[in-house]
């Protein structure tokens, strides 16, 4: 089924120049061998990997698997100190931020950090190898604290929380907005800091609501790394690359750029190889209107995309790079290879385990030098006038 789908419907009928029913006898003659539904997953992935194209996925299906359990959260960062649990930080997202927080961040509840956790429903936390266990099978529900700013049950108190079931949100806006307040101090509140996750619905509602207060700054760092895709991202492109054709003179207050918010300064983009797709076409986009420089890593390199999953009979899906992208120019668009940045910086995953981002350090340092080698120019506000009847 997975064969014929794919003869049937991959973008290129030639399929890559692969022998595709060669395909079928080498894998098929390899199916009998499967002894699970995880064995045919595998054998499914190594041939449609045969086109050698981006967006070819296969999963699920009649999988046998474990038991899965869920874990209460606090949204904090755990220390183990004088043999008992304390919380070393409350993870707190941008204020701007108001989906989600951390339960130990809610109004009323009076947990500090440096605070130990001394029990959970009543059951002594020092007594598990990780406060993680404690909270087995406790997501999203009420659960009993027992805090006390010192390591011992004598004048404790009992305060009562939700958990949450993951904190992958929570930790994801405490890292933009410490991404933010990095560019803001380092550039006295020149430069604004924008971050893209996806060109997808998410992605649009990240761009307008993070761009828009930070329009009035004299430049701006875009930072699409780890882009997940979506769709294709002229939209984004338009809204920065918006240019002020006039100004609104108020008598108190500052004065408004007209065509909506823009930035009228230096723009540069952070780029790594885990964006691809729509992360791909983004800074192409952003490439090909000269909006700025590009810092970073060679991006993933996958614009053959896929316009859904085809389902399988038992419930297993197969992906069909059904749709291909290419240039004005009559080149295929970055498939394969991805977008070589104008300054490459590597990352550096021991680095940022401790809070040092050398690319963005980097953008920040470019988008000075812009700034200091081609100032903005002064807008002058021209005298009302004289006006009074001759």
């Amino acid at each position: 089924d997975v064969w014929r789908t794919e003869r049937d419907f991959f973008y290129d009928p030639a399929m890559h120049g692969v022998d595709w029913e060669m395909m079928r006898e080498r894998y098929g003659a390899l199916i009998d061998d499967a002894v699970t539904r995880w064995d045919v997953n595998f054998l499914i992935g190594e041939l449609i990997g045969e086109l050698n194209v981006s967006h070819s996925y296969r999963g699920g299906g009649d999988l046998e698997e474990a038991p899965q359990g869920s874990v209460g959260l606090l949204g904090v960062d755990w220390e183990r100190a004088d043999d008992q649990w304390k919380i070393k930080n409350i993870i707190r997202p941008a204020t701007w931020e108001m989906d989600v927080r951390s339960p130990l961040d809610r109004t009323g509840i009076e947990i500090d950090e440096g605070d130990f956790i001394l029990a959970v429903n009543g059951l002594p936390l020092a007594s598990y190898p990780n406060p993680w266990a404690a909270f087995e099978g406790l997501a999203n529900q009420t659960v009993e604290l027992t805090v006390n700013s010192k390591p011992t049950f004598d004048g404790s108190r009992s305060v009562l929380v939700e958990t949450l079931g993951s904190e992958s949100r929570l930790r994801y806006f405490a890292w933009v907005e410490s991404n933010r307040q990095k560019v803001a101090e380092a550039t006295d509140g020149r430069v604004g800091y924008v971050f893209v996750p996806d060109t997808g619905i998410r992605g649009q509602s990240e761009l307008v609501r993070q761009f828009f207060p930070q329009a009035m700054t004299d430049g701006l760092i875009v930072d699409e790394r780890f882009n997940g895709g979506g769709q294709w991202p002229d939209r984004f492109i338009e809204l920065l690359d918006r240019h002020r054709t006039g100004y609104i003179h108020l008598r108190s207050g500052t004065d408004i750029g007209l065509s909506g918010a823009s930035s009228p300064g230096p723009r540069v983009m952070l780029v790594n190889s885990w964006a691809g797709s729509g992360g791909d076409a983004f800074p192409y986009l952003f490439r090909r209107e000269g909006l700025g420089p590009i810092i970073g890593t060679r991006t993933w390199g996958g614009l053959v995309g896929i316009a859904g999953a085809y389902g399988l009979m038992d419930g297993g899906i197969v992906t069909l790079p059904t749709l291909a992208l290419y240039t004005p120019e009559g080149e295929w668009m970055l498939e394969g290879h991805g977008l070589e940045p104008d300054i490459e910086v590597m990352e550096d995953p021991a680095g940022l385990a401790k809070g040092v981002d050398s690319q963005l350090e980097r953008a920040i340092a470019e988008v000075q030098r812009l700034l200091e080698a081609d100032p903005i120019p002064e807008v002058i506000v021209p005298e009302p006038g004289d006006r009074t009847a001759r």
